[in-house]
């Protein structure tokens, strides 16, 4: 039997995977910044793509050693499930937070700073069209269908050996659909690193914690409870 990897690696594994995953979401809009006249729906199918996989990666990648977490409303979705004790979570939200960051910084000091200033380094933003209120409950459904997803795809020991394909497709699924109007961060982890490294504060920050904490609490209990396997 293999011993366990111990909670340091456990937590370079979340840092890093963390940092993977934000650089590639945010740098993707940075990315998209730079083209002459970009189309919003590609611009959307850009990040969609660039979030997914980017995730996906990051996520297989890290799943043997930490779990594959890489996302403070995923940690408290495991909690709820008790799939994660108690004790490992604030060290898991920490690692994750210091890995988004330190890709926001790596963002700012690596790339133009009138490209990323145009899409505020990849920081997810509230449509106006839309209210604070109904920005949380649009991120609570998409991180919802994405813990869903970890629960049926990853954590479950009768899920299918697939890696982060089936987590990383619904990022892209979920992107596509709720992009437009809240960025789909469903992670404030990937909403926070770009916002604290570019100074970026807005007045409607609370969306990227309650939307994700919401759904990610409602879609973990809701596995536990309904579709468990009883031991």
């Amino acid at each position: 039997m293999s011993t366990p990897p111990a909670l340091s690696k456990k937590l370079a594994a979340e840092a890093i995977g963390t940092f993977v995953f934000v650089l590639v979401g945010a740098g993707s809009a940075v990315g998209t910044a730079s083209l002459a006249s970009p189309d919003s729906g590609a611009a959307l199918v850009i990040a969609a793509l660039a979030n997914g996989v980017g995730l996906a990666v990051a996520v297989s990648a890290t799943m043997s050693i930490s779990g594959g977490a890489l996302n403070p409303a995923v940690v408290i979705g495991l909690l709820v499930g008790k799939k994660i004790g108690a004790r490992d979570v604030v060290p898991y939200i920490v690692a994750e937070m210091v890995g988004a960051v330190a890709a926001g910084v790596a963002l700012v000091a690596s790339f133009p700073s009138l490209l990323g200033n145009q899409v505020e380094w990849g920081s997810p933003t509230l449509n106006g069209a839309i209210s604070s209120g109904q920005g949380i409950a649009i991120e609570a459904l998409l991180t919802f269908f994405l813990m869903f997803a970890i629960y049926g795809t990853a954590v479950d020991p009768r899920a299918p050996k697939i890696g982060g394909i089936g987590i990383g497709l619904t990022v892209v699924a979920d992107v596509l659909v709720g992009g437009n109007f809240t960025g789909a961060a469903m992670n404030p982890a990937r909403a926070f690193g770009p916002m604290i490294a570019a100074g970026f504060y807005p007045g409607y920050w609370y969306v990227y914690i309650l939307g994700p904490l919401i759904g990610a609490v409602i879609a973990g209990l809701a596995y536990r409870y309904l579709l468990e396997q009883s031991a």
